[in-house]
């Protein structure tokens, strides 16, 4: 739908697909900063309560490296998981993740470490 004038300047459209990719772009690099690693690190102690911040963050920063890795289904079951909606607007995209989500991925990455410290 295209704006008048009135209504301001017109919106591009813009494929699904490049919608897709800056979401993923986006989450990635979300992944990375430490307010969402504590938030993660958090939501995961609620199942796994010997959890260190230091588990949660290295777990996140180990997806980033293996994301190529993935099939698309993976990806795609990923980002369902952590992401709750996504807002696009004139300028740029918002995407609001899933602390739930966040947590199980953190714990779930943080297992085979976890599991070594278990066994040290």
């Amino acid at each position: 739908m295209k704006g008048s004038a009135a209504d301001g300047p017109p919106i591009a459209r813009i494929s699904a697909a490049e919608i897709e990719g800056a979401v993923i772009a986006q989450v990635r690099g979300l992944l990375r900063q430490p307010e969402v690693v504590l938030g993660a690190w958090r939501a995961a102690r609620a199942s796994a309560p010997d959890m260190t911040e230091d588990e949660a963050r290295l777990a996140l920063e180990r997806l980033d490296p293996l994301w190529e890795e993935l099939f698309p289904a993976e990806q795609a079951r990923i980002i369902h998981l952590l992401v709750d909606r996504v807002n696009i607007g004139p300028g740029g995209a918002d995407v609001w993740l899933k602390l739930e989500g966040l947590g199980g991925l953190a714990r779930d990455l943080a297992t085979p470490a976890a599991a070594a410290r278990a066994a040290a």
